[in-house]
């Protein structure tokens, strides 16, 4: 008898004979009629043992059984009474009547139950991640990151595209995070870094006349934690010779397309497209929600004139004024107003001011302090309806933006301004090449030092480097960043010249990029790709409000692997070996 999944058993199943295997999720024992609800992957089945329909043994078995006992059950598929069928689970028309019961191995009491409504801590389930895994919540979503990690691959091959697998032991290379090193034992004082990306070596394979690559590749970055980011990641990445931007756009649409397929979203193509200052103008960030509406707009013609100091200020040092009208949202309180505006104070803003406009009055704390004829003109500009809040911040162009953008997302949420059912892809182009530190006032590379730059700002690479747009693209869906890309310098005189931009002198850039400019000497062929997030698709897909729902086995924030006790102390003869004298703490 070969074993059956428990969760597949339906009505045409009735008056076969099964066996099944797995984990006892629920008893319920009322003497001489016990009922176990076996779970494994493919979902749970009832199993009765009725004395009047079951051998004694197997009843006097069934009774000892405990929460995720590992059982294995013979038996016969019967249909429930009309009375006791249920749509809670996938058998709820059938149970199992069985014949024999045995006990493959005996659990302990869990410390937590294994069932997706948990009061469980995230740290006693990350502790005991081998339960938690059982819940069907967790095991849905492992399956789906399955599914759709499979459709990637699919849709990449019937692309064209060739997998290869690139190193995890590497050199150190700029990436934009610190690198995690791994001592050479063989080579005293040398260190190996893990790849923050593969990007060097799929450059390389570009040059190596491979044409199109991609990988799901394991990256590594040692940065600090939060929801959306781990130490270790998996990334889908991809280069392509000879490619234009759209070329590049358009295999992303596919895999991205068959991907989110898997729940049921149908990804309309092409996606849409908007600059980088396109995109800071109207929603005040790089990565828009484009599910719902509440556009910024800049009112700094309008404000013009105003006398009110911080409008006047904005103005005079090349800033601007900028508003964010948001519908029906005049009840507000002045505390939820406060909230707002110590929201905009953390993304930037030096202030916030708001308007309202209710029961036919307009208000506004600011009101006396700007001219009545430049305030109308605010309100005329900003079109305040009825009902509707203005919220204004004037200051430097884009942290006032930013500072709105963040207060359009919070409210967005709030006011419940989110279709959930709507899928929202976009593309996001022409992001600046270059960033400008503002304690060194050195430049620094908005993506990384091998981006190339649009050629019609090549010219001012040298003499106005901030106004040097890249050949730089980031996918994004519903306000989440899926992925980052870029088309890449293929010659070793530009990649020279932004090397000096960035302060990496003729010497350093031959130390630590020799190998990437020799190959340029040999025949480099227009080139360029992406990455994008695994994980971050996997949890959007999953509607997960964390990256560590959908990894198998991930860190804390705080960097630690609770259920392994990583990172942990090593034996003196490790560190010798290594040829390190490790830094203890102090002891207090």
């Amino acid at each position: 008898m070969t074993r059956q999944p428990a969760g597949t058993l339906r009505a045409a199943d009735a008056g076969r004979k099964v066996l099944l295997q797995g984990w006892v999720a629920r008893r319920r024992d009322l003497g001489e009629l016990i009922f176990l609800m076996v779970r494994d992957r493919s979902g749970l089945c009832q199993v009765v043992f009725d004395a009047a329909r079951c051998p004694k043994a197997a009843v006097e078995s069934a009774a000892t059984a405990r929460l995720e006992d590992v059982v294995e059950i013979e038996g016969e598929v019967v249909l429930r009474d009309a009375a006791q069928k249920t749509a809670a689970i996938e058998t709820g028309e059938v149970e199992i009547v069985a014949s024999r019961v045995e006990f493959l191995g005996r659990a302990d009491t869990p410390p937590f139950l294994v069932e997706d409504r948990t009061n469980a801590t995230e740290e006693l389930r990350l502790q005991y991640r081998y339960l938690d895994l059982r819940r069907p919540a967790m095991q849905k979503n492992l399956l789906l990151r399955d599914e759709i990690t499979f459709r990637i691959r699919k849709s990449l091959r019937e692309q064209g595209f060739v997998e290869v697998e690139t190193p995890m032991l590497t050199r150190s290379t700029p990436e934009g995070a610190r690198d995690f090193l791994v001592p050479s034992r063989l080579h005293p004082g040398r260190v190996y870094a893990l790849p923050q990306s593969p990007q060097i070596f799929k450059q390389l394979l570009m040059v190596a006349g491979l044409d199109r690559y991609f990988q799901i590749a394991r990256c590594f970055r040692d940065e600090d934690l939060r929801a959306d980011r781990q130490y270790e990641f998996t990334q889908i990445d991809l280069e392509m010779s000879f490619p234009t931007e759209e070329a590049v756009f358009a295999v992303v649409e596919a895999f991205l397309a068959a991907a989110f397929s898997a729940i049921g979203v149908e990804a309309a193509r092409p996606f849409p497209r908007l600059t980088y200052r396109d995109a800071i103008e109207t929603y005040g960030t790089d990565r828009p929600d484009l599910r719902f509406g509440l556009p910024l707009a800049d009112l700094s013609e309008a404000a013009a004139g105003s006398g009110f100091a911080p409008m006047e200020s904005a103005l005079s040092s090349g800033g601007a004024v900028r508003g964010l009208r948001v519908p029906g949202a005049a009840s507000l309180s002045r505390k939820r107003l406060d909230d707002l505006t110590a929201e905009a104070k953390t993304h930037g803003a030096a202030g916030l001011l708001w308007i309202k406009r209710a029961a036919g009055e307009v208000s506004s704390p600011a009101k006396k302090g700007i001219a009545p004829a430049v305030f109308e003109r605010i309100l005329e500009r900003a079109g305040l309806g009825e009902g509707d809040l203005l919220l204004l911040v004037a200051g430097p162009r884009e942290p006032g933006a930013l500072a709105l953008g963040a207060l359009r997302n919070t409210l967005g949420r709030e006011l419940s301004l989110i279709d959930p059912s709507k899928w929202a892809f976009a593309w996001v182009t022409e992001f600046p090449l270059v960033g400008k530190d503002a304690e060194s006032g050195g430049w620094y590379p908005m993506n990384h030092p091998f981006t190339a730059p649009r050629a019609e700002d090549l010219a001012k690479l040298e003499s106005d480097p901030g106004s040097v747009r890249a050949l730089a693209y980031d996918v994004v869906c519903n306000g989440w960043e899926l992925g980052s890309g870029s088309i890449r310098i293929h010659r070793a005189d530009v990649q020279e010249r932004i090397f000096r931009l960035l302060g990496i002198s003729e010497a350093e850039g031959r130390e630590r990029f020799g190998f990437l400019l020799e190959a340029f000497r040999y025949g480099a062929p227009p080139h360029g790709g992406i990455a994008l997030g695994l994980d971050r698709i996997c949890a959007l897909a999953a509607g997960a409000a964390s990256l560590r729902e959908i990894i198998a086995f991930p860190k804390t924030t705080s960097g630690l692997d609770l259920m392994m006790r990583a990172p942990s102390e090593v034996p003196e003869d490790q560190w010798k070996a290594l040829h390190i004298t490790p830094e203890r703490p102090q002891k207090s």
